[in-house]
């Protein structure tokens, strides 16, 4: 995946981006259609994207707004092990994953998660994997913006040894 992702990347004009990872985070907007050109494989027979959008609304409080912040050193290292244990474990062709940084408005795209397998069972199991395991193990903190003017930090990751904390 990674060689046809720099094959799609040469193809485009753009280069080669020697940054570039499979999973990573990134403070400007997610380019979708790109990342899921990078996925096209003559082996798979499916692919499954997933899109998170920052929402107006979470525990019965209008939200306005959401600030994410990583610790993205960390965030990158475990999101790359986090689509190295689904390729494994789902037999996947492809796997690619993003997750934002900053201050996003309503409706943005906060994290794109997109998988390509031989099969749809495949697919749809490591792409719910992928976004599970991202939300309950990656180090990422997001501030809500309420409509009422206060703010709060909730910490996205669900169990795991971030669970709970605030950003450092």
């Amino acid at each position: 995946m990674w060689c046809s992702f720099r094959r799609w990347l040469a193809a485009e004009g753009r280069g080669f981006l020697p940054l570039m990872k499979p999973f990573a985070i990134s403070a400007v907007p997610i380019e979708v259609a790109a990342l899921a050109r990078a996925l096209a494989d003559d082996r798979a027979g499916a692919c499954v994207t997933f899109e998170g959008w920052v929402r107006n609304r979470n525990e019965g409080q209008p939200v306005a707004s959401l600030e994410y912040e990583a610790y993205a050193l960390l965030a990158e290292s475990e999101g790359e092990k986090i689509l190295a244990e689904a390729r494994e474990r789902f037999a996947l062709t492809g796997a690619v994953a993003v997750h934002r940084t900053g201050h996003l408005r309503i409706g943005e795209l906060a994290v794109w998660v997109g998988v390509t397998a031989e099969h749809r069972g495949a697919a749809f199991d490591a792409c719910r994997y992928i976004i599970d395991e991202a939300k309950a193990r990656l180090p990422i903190w997001k501030k809500e913006h309420y409509a009422g003017g206060t703010t709060a930090w909730i910490n996205c990751a669900t169990r795991g040894e971030h669970a709970g904390s605030s950003p450092p």
